[in-house]
């Protein structure tokens, strides 16, 4: 009977290698190691062969036998078309032959891709079109990135930053983290709770405060999380946002150096209708993926789990040194990545199968319009698109991103795909929180 706890896709091979021909080749091995081995007493070649096969005989014997085994293995899954995910494991089992090794060769095979209906599916492709208000909101985000500060005598209000002393005490004692001296907010950024910043609300330069304030349940600090505290502030200064104008200083801090207002326009219009092209290949990639899982439902090697697993751990710790050299990694457990390890493997063999079967691929102008396109959003995208073209790596991954936009255009060809008129906004916003 087969065990439950067993791997769908794990097979078990039982072998047997001859032992003469186990013990002639390591026989054979060791006379060579013999001509050259070294020993304390013995000059190179004169060790005794009888020395030679006491220090290096079972060694020797192991690699001879792990060869032949991964030899015979190796001859066994090709006779059997067998499609093997990764290295077997051997493991040696009882034989009453005495002139016989006998072995048991645990491995998975990779599964077998069956392709179901494509009807009944349908993708939504948004239609978006980049309107004035989108390139006045996108103006107004650079022109706030840009924010000065002036000192008014008026109360304070949202988006004013103000500066302020404030002392924090639980049941009248002061408490770790709650004292503050001459610390600037903008109120209603969210940077302090929200409760502290609303408190600020109509103060002005000047006046002193006490309030009390409760924290959430689910705060950092557990010895705060879910207690009430009083505070005691003192506004220093309110001071109002002024945003820039739209004059020479600003658009050269942008970058637009000819064209005026009108070229800083046209650029963020091709910049917002790029952002828009990139995010309806995402929705509909999502859409995509997600089809081939319900047409496709397959099992997957553990192996290839386990191998995708540690290369997206590898990536996230040198990404976490990279941002903070010499900072301690934290703990990161496979359940971390299991998931989607296990998705991204299962796409990967669907998607592979997909693009032999119906001969998907993308050619060298595909190619060069995706090199194109990624490079316009670079200050000089001759040199980007140079620079892909000398770098094979670089193209190579070009190539994958072609050949996976190739796979979605032909699944779209066989769904159904209904277009869904959507503001650059909410797209946004549906791609965010994704």
């Amino acid at each position: 009977m087969d065990n439950p706890n067993t791997p769908p896709l794990e097979r078990r091979l039982q072998l047997a290698l001859p032992l003469a021909d186990v013990h002639a080749l390591t026989e054979q091995r060791l006379k060579k190691l013999a001509r050259t081995v070294r020993m304390q007493g013995f000059r190179p070649g004169k060790v005794p062969y009888r020395l030679v096969v006491q220090q290096y005989g079972a060694q020797v014997q192991d690699e001879v036998l792990n060869e032949m085994a991964q030899g015979h293995f190796g001859a066994t899954v090709r006779s059997q078309e067998l499609r093997v995910a990764g290295p077997a494991r051997f493991e040696a089992t009882a034989t009453e032959q005495a002139d016989t090794f006998e072995f048991a060769a645990i491995f998975e095979v990779y599964p077998e891709v069956v392709l179901g209906e494509w009807t009944g599916y349908t993708i939504e492709k948004p239609v978006v079109t980049v309107s004035e208000e989108d390139i006045e909101r996108t103006l107004d985000v650079l022109r706030r990135q840009r924010v000065q500060y002036e000192a008014v005598e008026r109360a304070a209000q949202n988006e004013d930053r103000v500066r302020v002393d404030f002392t924090g005490t639980l049941e009248g004692v002061e408490f770790a983290g709650g004292k503050g001296q001459d610390v600037s907010l903008v109120l209603g950024s969210g940077r302090f709770l929200a409760d502290f910043e609303r408190a600020l609300l109509g103060m002005r330069a000047g006046e002193e405060k006490t309030f009390p304030l409760e924290f959430p349940a689910d705060y950092p600090a557990a010895e705060l999380a879910g207690k009430t505290v009083s505070f005691l502030v003192r506004v220093r200064e309110v001071a109002a946002p002024v945003l820039p104008e739209l004059d020479e200083d600003f658009l050269r801090s942008v970058g637009v150096t000819e064209g005026g207002v009108a070229e800083l326009r046209q650029e963020l219009r091709l910049n917002l209708e790029r952002e828009v092209r990139q995010k309806i290949r995402t929705l509909v990639k999502e859409q995509v993926m997600e089809i081939l899982l319900q047409v496709a439902p397959i099992p997957v090697p553990q192996v290839l789990v386990y191998n995708e697993i540690h290369r997206m751990r590898q990536n996230a710790q040198e990404e976490m040194q990279d941002q903070a050299p010499g900072r301690q990694l934290p703990d990161m457990p496979d359940t971390l990545f299991e998931a989607s390890a296990r998705r991204r493997v299962t796409l990967g063999l669907i998607v592979a199968e997909l693009v032999k079967r119906a001969e998907i691929s993308a050619g060298a102008q595909q190619v060069q319009e995706l090199i194109e396109e990624m490079a316009s959003a670079y200050e000089r995208p001759e040199e980007v698109v140079q620079w892909y073209t000398q770098n094979p790596a670089q193209r190579q991954q070009v190539e994958n991103l072609a050949l996976e936009e190739a796979v979605v255009r032909w699944v779209c060809d066989q769904v159904a795909v209904s277009d869904v008129v959507r503001s650059f906004e909410d797209m946004t916003r549906s791609v965010q929180a994704g």
